[in-house]
């Protein structure tokens, strides 16, 4: 089965994550963040598609799959149920379902990897995007750990 990979870019600097995408052969970055800007430098979205293109990259912003503002706020307030809750319903919506299938014919046609910022794939709304991937398009899903390159956090079932 194809893989799709997933990251987070927190704890990590841009070139750990660089090196780490490299690392497990990921050929292109789909950004899914709802708001791409970063207080962490390298990662706000105009300096990270830059540095992606130069590390021979393809990089993508879909923010059609970014979690919506009471999700991210639900999941700031640990409220994991309600976040996932928030989550699923924008999964659902035409936006975000033509963005899945975008991202489902850009990982078939290239190694690619879902970015946000949580460190941990079970906090972040890209662990419950890839199991819709791996759902609608059998993809097998692998969560890299952004400052440890090349060792996965682990393979999702």
């Amino acid at each position: 089965m194809t893989p799709l990979f997933t990251i987070g870019y927190q704890g990590s600097t841009p070139d750990r994550f660089i090196a780490t995408l490299h690392a497990a052969g990921v050929c292109r970055l789909a950004d899914v963040r709802a708001v791409p800007l970063s207080r962490k430098p390298g990662f706000s979205k105009a300096k990270l598609a830059t540095r992606c293109v130069g590390a021979g990259l393809d990089y993508s912003h879909l923010r059609a799959l970014g979690n919506p503002a009471p999700g991210r706020a639900a999941a700031r307030a640990g409220r994991t149920d309600e976040f996932r809750t928030i989550f699923a319903a924008h999964l659902r919506t035409n936006a975000a379902q033509a963005a899945l299938r975008d991202l489902i014919r850009m990982a078939r046609t290239a190694p690619t990897c879902l970015m946000c910022f949580e460190r941990d794939p079970d906090t972040c709304h890209r662990s419950m995007i890839a199991a819709a991937i791996a759902e609608q398009a059998g993809f097998t899903i692998r969560h890299l750990c952004a400052d440890a390159p090349a060792q996965y956090v682990r393979n999702a079932a």
